[in-house]
């Protein structure tokens, strides 16, 4: 579902009169369109089937490399996302990480983020962010476990109210055998690096 980028131009110019600005002087005369243009890239996700990119999958014992039939998990750390709290329209932004135990069939790794990208493109909260990836993760393959842990700031936070700076959310979602604590302890303690690495290379506003 596109964007109605004029109609979100004219409620910006909207918003400017209300705030008491003039959203004819110069600074701002082209504001409407370029928020127009943002929120058309912020808001892709809207609508669209964050499975698809999962319609593809690979057989493992039947692929390409029937002897590397994977013995543990797959994780895919690291995966840059961001999107708009739906509390306040301010943005969040982070790093998501996932692993699934495979059944018979995988997926390219050059999936999982394209999911990330589809649901974090819609007004979000983190928390529900985190189950949709694990629920489409888990309905889109036959796997026997999914974690999605999302480590992000929020200008929300860091921008008003209390003005945290330094703050950060984690949020886990699991699903299947990772769902149990000890199972998914080792990927815990694989993520910890990360974790902290994330916060302070790009996860702070």
């Amino acid at each position: 579902m596109a964007v109605d980028r004029e109609r979100v131009a004219a409620l910006v110019r909207e918003l400017l009169e209300a705030i008491g600005e003039d959203p004819d002087r110069p600074g701002l005369r082209q504001t409407p369109e370029r928020v127009a243009d943002a929120y058309s890239e912020f808001f892709a996700g809207v609508g669209e089937d964050a499975s698809a990119p999962l319609a593809h999958t690979i057989s493992v014992t039947r692929g390409p490399a029937p002897d590397t039939l994977p013995s543990g998990a797959v994780m895919l750390r690291d995966i840059l996302f961001r999107s708009v709290c739906e509390h306040h329209l301010l943005p969040f932004r982070g790093h998501a990480h996932i692993a699934y135990l495979p059944g018979e069939r995988v997926v390219g790794l050059g999936s999982l983020p394209k999911v990330v990208e589809i649901l974090s493109s819609r007004p979000q909260v983190q928390e529900r962010l985190g189950e949709q990836i694990a629920d489409v993760i888990a309905a889109s393959l036959d796997t026997r476990g999914v974690l999605v842990v999302l480590d992000a700031t929020h200008e929300c936070v860091t921008m008003r109210g209390g003005k945290q700076t330094d703050a950060s959310t984690v949020t886990i979602a699991a699903r299947g055998e990772l769902a149990e604590p000890a199972a998914r302890a080792e990927l815990i303690a694989l993520l910890a690096g990360p974790l902290a690495a994330s916060r302070g290379q790009g996860g702070r506003e």
